[in-house]
């Protein structure tokens, strides 16, 4: 599917691993405050003098969390650094630096691997993030990439999961189910590829849930707005293995129960509309998608106030006690138990 029938391809070998990384590094420039020592030592050097510390690591391989037959090199190394900082915002603080490490297979060329990086680099320069370290080395099972964030928050301003109490307002930011129906179409369109190699897949029609699949936005502008509201949620989390699931972690986290209004549930047109093509649930695949990276919280119901009218988010529910169970509203306005049936690595 490459325009270019014969790329040109530099063994890994022809530079080794310390002429790689030197390589692929070059171009990162250091832009936070708070890193002293960044690629070039034994470690990095980090000063954050009274702030709280977060860091969280992410690990992504090829044939598990993505399919290179359909996900570019570039976007990949871009929702790579993406994942990670998704989790540091999840915790209401801000990433300030990442380190990157990849094990690679001889079948990739230094080229492929300079997108990767490329895509990395993008991310690094949209999210104000420095790359401080890493590591590279030989795998004989496909790519494999492991990227951990670090970033900080004022002390006493972190966000657990463990916070939500009876009464508190569960909100959403953005919308839901895209990221799983993109990654539907890209599924479909390869199976055609595979039949007839010269139909080249028409994806116009869905540029939107197919962004949301190759490229995810992590919700930094989230964290800054709720600053700038004066809202400290009471708990947060962010949706990468589905809604259901991690309103069950928030509930189990903070000993309460929930009621989940099907009809709030934000929806993209693009997503309903998949739906309905692939004749799936649009509910279902809110609950059970994953890979959205927004963000899932509890406020309180003093701040809603605050929030009320915001087009970045929105109430879906509330909390209960914890006797009251999980449960969905229906459209119907029947109770239903809310399942995890989330994406599981461990299973899938």
């Amino acid at each position: 599917m490459l325009e270019d029938k014969n790329p040109q391809r530099t063994q890994l070998s022809e530079l080794g691993e310390f002429k790689l990384i030197e390589h692929l590094t070059q171009n990162f420039s250091i832009t936070q405050k708070s890193t002293i020592k960044g690629i070039g030592d034994d470690a990095a050097v980090l000063s954050f003098k009274n702030k709280q510390i977060v860091v969280t690591t992410d690990l992504l391989v090829e044939g598990v969390h993505f399919d290179l037959s359909y996900v570019p090199l570039k976007h990949l190394g871009y929702k790579a650094v993406i994942v990670n900082l998704s989790d540091v915002y999840a915790m209401n603080a801000i990433a300030k630096q990442i380190t990157v490490s990849i094990a690679v297979s001889n079948r990739f060329p230094v080229e492929a691997l300079e997108e990767l990086y490329a895509g990395i680099e993008t991310a690094a320069k949209i999210y104000n993030i420095d790359v401080v370290g890493g590591d590279t080395t030989t795998s004989t099972s496909g790519l494999i990439i492991s990227v951990t964030a670090i970033g900080e928050v004022e002390k006493g301003n972190e966000v657990l999961r463990s916070g939500a109490k009876p009464n508190d307002l569960l909100v959403v930011t953005g919308d839901i189910g895209g990221a799983y129906m993109g990654l539907q179409v890209l599924e479909r369109e390869k199976e055609v590829f595979k039949v007839n190699p010269n139909n080249q897949p028409d994806l116009s029609m869905y540029t939107y849930i197919v962004e949301r699949q190759l490229k995810p936005e992590a919700r930094k502008d989230i964290v800054e707005l709720l600053n700038k509201l004066e809202v400290k949620p009471t708990s947060m989390i962010d949706i990468s293995d589905g809604l259901s699931s991690e309103i069950i972690h928030l509930c189990k986290q903070s000993k309460v129960g929930v009621d989940l209004y099907e009809n709030k549930i934000p929806l993209d047109p693009q997503v309903i509309s998949t739906c309905e093509e692939f004749d799936i649930d649009s509910t279902t695949i809110a609950l059970n998608g994953g890979e959205d990276y927004e963000l899932l919280m509890t406020i309180s119901q003093e701040d809603y106030p605050k929030i009320k009218g915001n087009p970045n988010l929105t109430v879906i529910g509330y909390i209960t006690d914890e006797s009251n169970g999980m449960h969905l509203v229906t459209r119907a306005e029947q109770k239903i138990p809310i399942i995890a049936k989330g994406w599981n690595a461990l299973t899938s």
